[in-house]
């Protein structure tokens, strides 16, 4: 007998197909759907985008599972698992994700699927709060203090004093552009709390056409 036959011979006696019990599958893909359920729950209420996605967030819960189904199928065989890692390797998401974040949501609902179709459900269930927890924290951090962006369209009687409203508000000049009859100009300005009511001062200055008070995350405004 050769070495390839031996060792053919052996991958299959030590490696043949290990059947999943029903209680393992059962117990597997619930606690994949609680924790991807529960993925789902801190995404939406931490959410901070532009525009909140419901298709989008429930592909956690899914992911979570086809993930914990996937990894259990894989631990049957040897031979299977590389497979299917040579067959996964070719696939190509072209979708793209604006907020880096979302990414973050993406290997978390991986490593849960994975720690749940390895049936360590302790790390699943534990990791899980832990980083639940952090994104709280994290996302309340920072609501505290916002940029916006403040779009004026003004003419040249109201140069003046919208520059002495200007200074008290601490801005910083994104985007000056002139055109025939009115200036229109862009400043970044950060805010603690929602007191806004200096829009209304800056528009009530002779000369000052319209105000825009957008929120601005340094790559798009929302």
């Amino acid at each position: 007998m050769g070495f390839q036959d031996f060792f053919k011979s052996s991958v299959l006696q030590l490696e043949a197909f290990r059947t999943v019990s029903y209680v393992d599958m059962i117990f597997g893909l619930l606690f994949a759907f609680l924790i991807g359920m529960f993925i789902y729950w801190v995404y939406k209420k931490s959410f901070r985008g532009v525009v909140y996605s419901y298709n989008y967030n429930i592909s956690f819960v899914l992911m979570t599972m086809i993930t914990s189904l996937v990894i259990m199928t894989i631990s049957t065989n040897i031979i299977l698992s590389l497979g299917m890692v040579g067959a996964l390797s070719i696939v190509r998401f072209r979708t793209a994700v604006k907020d880096p974040l979302d990414i973050v949501y993406m290997f978390w609902s991986l490593a849960a699927g994975i720690a749940c179709g390895a049936r360590i459900y302790p790390l699943a269930i534990g990791g899980s709060l832990v980083i639940g927890l952090v994104v709280f924290f994290l996302s309340r951090q920072k609501i505290r203090e916002q940029s916006y962006l403040l779009i004026i369209r003004h003419t040249e009687q109201a140069v003046n004093e919208l520059r002495t409203e200007l200074m008290k508000l601490k801005t910083k000049l994104k985007s000056k552009t002139v055109r025939k009859g009115f200036t229109e100009l862009t400043v970044e300005i950060r805010l603690r709390d929602d007191n806004t009511g200096f829009v209304h001062s800056i528009s009530d200055i002779e000369g000052v056409n319209d105000v825009s008070l957008v929120q601005y995350t340094g790559d798009y405004a929302q």
